[in-house]
């Protein structure tokens, strides 16, 4: 009886170092960003490239604050997503296409969680942002793609000259 308790505490030990030499090692050190990825709206801005910030209020009444924007060619802005309701919103850009497209995946997967340089989650009273570089011209969109909130209306346009 004494050589199978030995053994099982062996195995203990052989398992548990592992486990705890995996806990102590920092993933996020070792994997580093790709280059951003050009979207048809722009790329992910750099931070210290920002020429102007724009204030962009939402709330329960499933409007944005402005609801219209205008960038220049080229010009990377810092959006400042101001939740000023009681409820999760967020803010994603991108064209009319894509957005329905990811409003309805949203009905479907309701709890999706996903992270892109385009969109901020904003939790009720606080504030998000993107910096972003518009360098494709035209008129996108903004909206939040939370389950009923596109659906009621909440988007706006952004145009870019």
């Amino acid at each position: 009886m004494f050589l199978p308790l030995r053994s099982l505490l062996c195995l203990a030990l052989v398992l548990a170092v592992p486990a705890w030499a995996h806990t102590a090692h920092k993933h996020s050190a070792a994997v580093k960003a790709g280059p951003p990825e050009q979207k048809q709206w722009g790329i992910a801005g750099d931070p210290a490239k920002v020429s102007r910030t724009i204030t962009v209020r939402m709330g329960d009444d499933m409007r944005f604050v402005p609801a219209q924007i205008k960038v220049r060619l080229g010009e990377t802005v810092r959006l400042i997503a101001v939740n000023r309701g009681k409820l999760m919103h967020e803010i994603v850009i991108g064209t009319p296409d894509e957005l329905q497209a990811h409003a309805k995946m949203m009905e479907k997967h309701p709890n999706m969680e996903h992270d892109e340089p385009y969109m901020a989650h904003v939790e009720p009273g606080k504030r998000g942002q993107i910096v972003w570089t518009f360098n494709r011209a035209g008129s996108f969109e903004y909206a939040c793609l939370i389950p009923g909130h596109f659906q009621a209306g909440m988007m706006g346009k952004i145009i870019v000259e």
